[in-house]
C-alpha cells in the first residue's frame, strides 16, 4: 500500500550512516541522493526518504520486511553496531501471529526501527 515514506532527521549524515549500516543485511542501499535528501531502498527504488529538518521529529515506528529470520538477527546486530539502542531482541512475537519474528532498535532520532519476517522457520 505505501510506496515510500519520507521523514525529517536532525542529522542527515548520522541518520544516513545508521540506516545504511542497520539495513545492509536486508539488501538496502542508497538509490538516490541530492540536495533534497537521500533515498534508501532496493532494486533502484527508494522506500525511505531522509531529509534534514530544523526540528527534532516525532518518533516513528518503521518496520522493514526481512526475507528470513537470519536477516532479522543480522539487522539487529548491525543496528546495534551502528549505534542503535536495543528495543527488543530478535524473537517470535506470537501475540501478533505465530510466525511473527522481529527485532527492534531505537535509531538516532528516537525512531523505533524494526526488521520483521512473517515466514515460518525454514
Amino acid at each position: 500500500m505505501i510506496d515510500h515514506l519520507g521523514f525529517a532527521v536532525t542529522s542527515l549524515a548520522q541518520s544516513k550512516a545508521f540506516f545504511l549500516q542497520a539495513l545492509q543485511p536486508l539488501g538496502v542501499s542508497v538509490v538516490m541522493e541530492g540536495p533534497y535528501g537521500v533515498g534508501i531502498g532496493k532494486s533502484g527504488k527508494p522506500t525511505l526518504w531522509l531529509y534534514e529538518g530544523q526540528h527534532k521529529p516525532a518518533p516513528l515506528h518503521i518496520a522493514i520486511s526481512a526475507n528470513t529470520r537470519a536477516e532479522v538477527d543480522a539487522f539487529h546486530q548491525a543496528a546495534l553496531a551502528a549505534g542503535g539502542k536495543d528495543n527488543g531482541p530478535p524473537g517470535l512475537r506470537p501475540h501478533y501471529h505465530p510466525n511473527y519474528y522481529g527485532a527492534f532498535v531505537i535509531g538516532p532520532d528516537g525512531h523505533n526501527v524494526e526488521a520483521v519476517c512473517h515466514k515460518p522457520e525454514a
